[in-house]
């Protein structure tokens, strides 16, 4: 077995495989409500910059016990009496470990419970699905804590929400929930039997079995080319759609839906 999906690798993530390439990542301290110390973030690195290459074809991330994430292992930070060098490295890291799950191309369902808050909404917010129950929360209460955010909420929060809602949301410590998270942006999905992981292994089931080229360019590119001028992005997207629209691999499913054998795209009932 490949060690990136070894198991037994690991500490504070469990990793478990379903079929279809799928695999089960939750984080896994559930005492600190899974709050994000440097090992865990370490191990973060590890897993998804090497989960293409080892066959990964999609993920579900959730946590272990009644939450997803706390956040920043606060606890850990004021022992650790960081210097101001020592937490930008800290940070750099983060950054590492999310730029590797929103860039690496293998898609990431988050299901969401209980605390999404501070770096766990940085967290969920590198995934490229989010499901939540009615009992998710989103908060981003560095203000409150006399800290700043440090694993790109600037970048990705203020992207799904507006930078004005991110800002309310640090300052006064606002919390959403439920079907307003979703409406404001922070989530796609919202479960009515509180059952998030249930649908998150649905959407991924149904997603790993895509051409994991076509994924790659959905869940690497589309980013790329967001952070690029309209003129750039448009010469991107051709180069990117040249290659992946004309990948062997894709003719069979062309040529079912030539021949009216395919699945035919209807609204949901």
């Amino acid at each position: 077995m490949n060690d990136v999906v070894n198991p037994d690798t690991y500490e504070n993530l469990s990793i478990s495989e379903g079929e279809h390439g799928l695999y089960v990542v939750t984080l896994n301290r559930p005492s600190k409500r899974n709050a994000l110390d440097v090992a865990t973030i370490e191990e973060l690195i590890r897993f998804f910059s090497g989960a293409r290459l080892a066959g990964v074809r999609a993920v579900v991330l959730t946590g272990a016990g009644d939450h997803f994430c706390a956040g920043l292992d606060l606890v850990e930070h004021w022992k650790a009496d960081r210097s101001p060098d020592d937490f930008m490295h800290v940070c750099l890291r983060w950054h590492e470990a999310f730029n590797k799950m929103e860039y690496g191309g293998v898609p990431i369902i988050a299901a969401l419970k209980g605390a999404v808050v501070g770096g766990g909404l940085e967290l969920a917010s590198a995934a490229h699905v989010r499901v939540i129950d009615p009992g998710t929360y989103f908060a981003l209460p560095e203000g409150q804590r006399g800290i700043f955010t440090g694993g790109g909420a600037t970048i990705r929060v203020s992207d799904m929400i507006g930078k004005y809602r991110m800002i309310d949301m640090i300052l006064t410590g606002r919390v959403y929930q439920g079907q307003d998270a979703v409406d404001l942006g922070l989530a796609q999905y919202i479960t009515e039997d509180g059952g998030s992981f249930d649908k998150a292994m649905e959407l991924a089931t149904k997603v790993a079995q895509n051409l994991p080229l076509t994924n790659f360019a959905i869940c690497s590119a589309v980013s790329h080319m967001n952070n690029m001028s309209g003129m750039d992005a448009a010469y991107a997207e051709a180069f990117v759609g040249g290659i992946v629209n004309t990948q062997p691999d894709a003719r069979a499913r062309l040529e079912a839906f030539a021949n009216k054998t395919a699945a035919r795209v209807r609204p949901n009932s």
